[in-house]
């Protein structure tokens, strides 16, 4: 996200000269198209690169340049996750990147709880169904990532949760009746945090506007961000953020949240399916 940071500034001092994507590149002796994956925040970023950049595009102001500077040193550096590389797929990788930066998180899940509200117990369910041959060891270390990212729920300044879930996912007892209990009661304690919101769209509502699956919207506090749509596929990922695809999608949350129970019934929904199972 850093990078991502960096490199829209970047690009806003060179369109600002008018200095064209050729021009740069010669700069710092690459192509057009690397000083354009650098100002998407693609790639990473050389020291050097973004100096003679800088230079290129006037910024004399020792105290800007520094900022600038220190930033190429931090967007550089590896998350905490970069730990979990050799349970982590690249595609997958991104999102959790996204996630740690995210101040808004916007989930419709149909068949899974979100991975932010999975109780341990569901969570190894979950990865034992993605992958039932994986060594108990393997399997351990995806459920600690699972539980690493709910840090975020709890940090000074939380990310806000607002997940709706289909009906299903409280009803298909992943793991069993037990485990699913306890995944309801952890559902039930997240909801107490004032920045969990999670509302239930029961069968009763029919069709709806997501008959397409499940989908997650990613807001961030920067401005240079703009909202993503994330997409997971079996083993991959798409990650949508032109302006209209993502304004279709929050469309379309918006008419969940509508059709959907309140969440002010959430626990008391919560409570009866738990008693049923």
């Amino acid at each position: 996200m850093l990078r991502i940071v960096l490199g829209a500034q970047l690009r806003r001092l060179r369109e600002a000269r008018h200095i064209t994507l050729e021009r740069a590149g010669h700069t710092i002796r690459a192509s057009h198209s690397k000083v354009s994956r650098m100002e998407l925040g693609r790639v990473s970023f050389r020291l050097r690169d973004v100096a003679d950049l800088l230079t290129l595009y006037g910024v004399t102001d020792e105290a800007e340049r520094a900022s600038l500077l220190g930033l190429v040193e931090r967007a550089n550096q590896p998350g905490w996750w970069h730990n979990y590389s050799d349970v982590l797929p690249s595609w997958f990788e991104t999102y959790v990147g996204l996630e740690e930066s995210a101040s808004v998180i916007r989930n419709y899940e149909v068949q899974f709880v979100p991975g932010l509200l999975q109780s341990e117990d569901y969570a190894r369910a979950v990865v034992r169904l993605g992958f039932p041959d994986a060594p108990e060891q393997e399997v351990a270390r995806r459920v600690r990532l699972r539980m690493a990212r709910q840090r975020l729920l709890h940090a000074p300044d939380p990310v806000h949760l607002w997940a709706v879930l289909d009906e299903a996912v409280l009803r298909r007892p992943l793991g069993g009746p037990e485990v699913m209990r306890g995944q309801i009661d952890r559902i039930l304690r997240a909801v107490e945090l004032p920045n969990v919101t999670v509302q239930i769209a029961p069968f009763s509502i029919g069709g709806h506007a997501a008959a397409g699956g499940p989908f997650s919207l990613l807001r961030f506090a920067q401005p240079d961000l703009p909202d993503i749509v994330y997409l997971e596929q079996l083993t991959s990922a798409v990650y949508l953020e032109k302006r209209e695809e993502v304004e279709r999608y929050l469309e379309v949350m918006e008419r969940l949240c509508l059709a959907a129970e309140p969440a002010s019934e959430t626990p008391a929904i919560l409570t009866r399916i738990r008693d049923e199972l």
